[in-house]
């Protein structure tokens, strides 16, 4: 059997998350003993000094025993992250109009252009955490 078709045989459910430059995969995998488990990977492209693209790609495995603890911590920070900072992204990724910190306390305006900007086909989709 390839690996393929093993790959194949052990994915039961799949989600995909599309972040600019990033993907991620949550996928539903079975255990040899038949039990489901979850592996979230991100994926990041990214480009040679020759110009070849080619995608640098993290894992992590969440079994069911860690999703109650899991879930609440992900909640705990991902609340902390918007009390503190708010629902906006501020980033000179995203935003066209970034004010960066030059290090002596000003603020220097930094101006992309469109070209610069993540396309809108790339938005983020909704996941709902609960589900794990």
């Amino acid at each position: 059997m390839s690996d393929n078709e093993y790959y194949e045989m052990d994915e039961i459910h799949s989600k995909v998350l599309r972040a600019g430059r990033r993907t991620y995969f949550f996928d539903v995998r079975s255990t040899k003993a038949d039990d489901y488990y979850l592996t979230i990977t991100e994926s990041k492209k990214h480009t040679n000094d020759n110009g070849n693209s080619y995608y640098k790609k993290h894992k992590i495995y969440l079994y069911k025993e860690d999703f109650e603890n899991f879930r609440e911590i992900l909640e705990e920070i991902t609340n902390f992250i918007v009390k503190e900072r708010g629902e906006e992204v501020i980033s000179d990724t995203h935003q066209p109009d970034f004010y960066k910190n030059s290090g002596d306390g000003q603020e220097i305006k930094e101006q992309r252009s469109e070209d610069e900007l993540p396309s809108e086909a790339n938005a983020y989709t909704d996941v709902n955490f609960e589900d794990i």
